[in-house]
């Protein structure tokens, strides 16, 4: 029971970081505040803009900056920004006051989300996944590229908890998506790996074992707003153990990923 407490903090945790991870890093034309470029800055037509102490209408206002000044954006949180005015005043400013700023070039600031027809091609994709390995808790966390819409590669690391032993996988993969347009997309995937497993019996002293793996399976991606994805799958895993005595893995998960 501790191993699947663990598990769920665990995973937890990674999930949570995926849910935060588009926050910072989705905004278009703002990907350069994460580059070596210097920050972005936009000029006020309003009359004025707010700063609050945090990011959120529940935080209070503690300075007001007077159309025609200009502003930095520093870093997004959900659909607000951190800015800073050129006399070092930084607060937090809502989406919908920052769209009706000016860049430097006289054009409306525009602040970009990643669309559907983006998920149908992206170049990268991270996730968490948890779910079922033979009987055993395991969680899985992967980055995956994309050559075309319809073939990408994969790269994942697991740990696997069950009474008896813990192991970690590692798994290469090959992905092929038939129908990328679809937003409700399948997937199949084949791939290669290792496992190795560290036993928890007490009365046998056993060594740990590193075993070669291969794998074949099919799934599903989910388009569900902006850049999340929900992704279910099943694997059927085969183990070249050393001691000539294959075993075959069935395997179940489901989590959530972001793309790029």
């Amino acid at each position: 029971m501790k191993s699947a407490a663990h598990l769920r903090s665990l995973f937890g945790f990674l999930l949570a970081w995926i849910l935060l991870l588009p926050a910072s890093a989705s905004a278009g034309m703002f990907s350069r505040l994460f580059g070596d470029e210097p920050p972005m800055e936009v000029r006020i037509v309003d009359p004025y803009i707010e700063l609050h102490t945090g990011a959120g209408r529940g935080y209070p206002v503690f300075h007001v900056v007077d159309q025609g000044e200009w502003i930095e954006i520093l870093k997004r949180k959900t659909d607000w920004f951190k800015v800073r005015t050129r006399k070092g005043k930084q607060g937090w400013v809502a989406r919908e006051q920052l769209e009706r700023t000016l860049t430097p070039g006289g054009e409306n600031t525009e602040i970009r989300d990643a669309t559907f027809k983006e998920f149908s091609f992206h170049r990268l994709e991270i996730g968490a996944m948890g779910g079922d390995f033979e009987g055993a808790d395991v969680m899985t966390f992967y980055g995956g590229y994309s050559f075309t819409p319809n073939l990408s590669t994969e790269l994942s690391v697991s740990k696997l908890f069950s009474p008896f032993s813990d192991a970690e996988m590692a798994n290469l993969g090959l992905l092929i998506h038939p129908f990328p347009e679809w937003r409700i997309s399948p997937f199949f995937t084949i791939g290669t790996g290792i496992i190795r497993t560290n036993p928890k019996t007490t009365l046998v002293q056993e060594r740990d074992r590193i075993d070669q793996l291969g794998h074949v399976g099919v799934g599903v991606r989910v388009y569900l707003t902006r850049q999340f994805i929900f992704r279910a799958q099943y694997k059927n895993y085969l183990i070249f153990q050393s001691t000539d005595d294959n075993q075959e893995i069935n395997e179940w998960q489901a989590g959530l990923s972001v793309f790029f």
